[in-house]
Protein backbone atom coordinates (compact mmCIF):
# COMPACT_ATOMS: atom_id res chain seq x y z
CA UNK A 1 0.00 0.00 0.00
CA UNK A 2 1.11 3.41 -1.29
CA UNK A 3 2.24 6.07 1.66
CA UNK A 4 1.43 9.27 0.87
CA UNK A 5 2.89 12.12 2.42
CA UNK A 6 0.66 15.33 2.49
CA UNK A 7 3.03 18.23 4.22
CA UNK A 8 6.93 18.35 4.83
CA UNK A 9 8.99 20.47 6.79
CA UNK A 10 12.36 20.69 5.99
CA UNK A 11 14.69 22.76 8.59
CA UNK A 12 18.05 24.02 7.91
CA UNK A 13 20.92 25.63 9.83
CA UNK A 14 23.47 27.83 8.00
CA UNK A 15 26.47 28.33 8.51
CA UNK A 16 27.78 32.33 7.02
CA UNK A 17 31.59 30.72 6.96
CA UNK A 18 30.44 27.77 5.51
CA UNK A 19 28.21 29.46 2.71
CA UNK A 20 30.32 31.63 1.51
CA UNK A 21 32.99 29.58 0.29
CA UNK A 22 30.22 26.86 -0.90
CA UNK A 23 29.24 29.47 -2.65
CA UNK A 24 31.77 30.14 -4.71
CA UNK A 25 32.18 26.77 -5.57
CA UNK A 26 28.72 26.37 -6.79
CA UNK A 27 28.14 27.43 -10.00
CA UNK A 28 25.02 30.03 -10.89
CA UNK A 29 23.50 27.86 -13.53
CA UNK A 30 23.21 24.65 -11.37
CA UNK A 31 21.70 27.14 -8.79
CA UNK A 32 19.08 27.78 -11.22
CA UNK A 33 18.76 24.73 -12.28
CA UNK A 34 17.53 23.44 -8.99
CA UNK A 35 15.46 26.49 -8.30
CA UNK A 36 13.45 25.44 -11.81
CA UNK A 37 13.09 21.87 -10.74
CA UNK A 38 11.89 22.89 -7.82
CA UNK A 39 9.41 25.10 -8.77
CA UNK A 40 8.10 22.39 -11.21
CA UNK A 41 7.71 20.03 -8.79
CA UNK A 42 5.68 22.52 -6.43
CA UNK A 43 3.45 23.11 -9.70
CA UNK A 44 2.73 19.51 -9.89
CA UNK A 45 1.65 19.04 -6.32
CA UNK A 46 -0.68 21.83 -6.57
CA UNK A 47 -2.23 20.72 -9.78
CA UNK A 48 -2.36 16.97 -8.38
CA UNK A 49 -3.87 18.34 -5.25
CA UNK A 50 -6.72 20.23 -7.53
CA UNK A 51 -7.28 17.00 -9.35
CA UNK A 52 -8.43 15.57 -6.49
Amino acid sequence: MPIEIKELHIKINVDEKAATSTAASIDEKQIMRAVSESVEQAVNIEHRKKER
